[in-house]
């Protein structure tokens, strides 16, 4: 196994500090290709006279998101194939996620996860030269951030 390679398990606690969130529950997915978080509210807006998303990271289950509006002035939209399969148009942003005390930047898909049991998905592409998924594990970066800060 090559040294640069960190392991997680198949969930974990990750901090997203550019949306002003920290140890939000998110689970591992091998078999997904991208990332996802779950957003509503998502609509395009003029701010400072140029286009910009808007959206709310907020569910019930979930009440680490607070009903708050995010921006985001860089985003795009793309074709994603949802957990069905089914191709479905989604908005993309990128935003930091920290973990094992690193800054990684990640692209992210907006999407209804109020059905999921986890908010945030970490697909393929986030996972790739960077990790080994162990899934007899859990909070290994989460627990790792815990133990330094003491």
């Amino acid at each position: 196994m090559p040294e640069n390679l960190k392991i997680i398990g198949r969930r974990d606690r990750i901090d997203l500090p550019g949306l002003g969130y920290w140890n939000i529950k998110a689970k591992v997915d091998t078999g997904a290709y991208g990332s996802a978080i779950h957003c509503s509210h998502m609509k395009v807006v003029q701010r400072e006279g140029k286009p910009c998303l808007s959206f709310m990271l907020l569910d019930p289950e979930h009440p680490e998101f607070r009903e708050e509006v995010h921006y985001a002035s860089h985003f795009h939209e793309k074709v994603v194939k949802n957990s069905s399969g089914e191709g479905e148009q989604r908005y993309i942003i990128k935003t930091e996620v920290i973990l094992f005390g690193k800054s990684i930047p990640t692209e992210f898909s907006l999407t209804d996860r109020s059905d999921m049991k986890y908010p945030v998905l970490l697909g393929r592409k986030f996972l790739r030269r960077r990790f080994i998924v162990d899934v007899r594990l859990k909070d290994v970066s989460y627990k790792f951030k815990n133990k330094n800060r003491k």
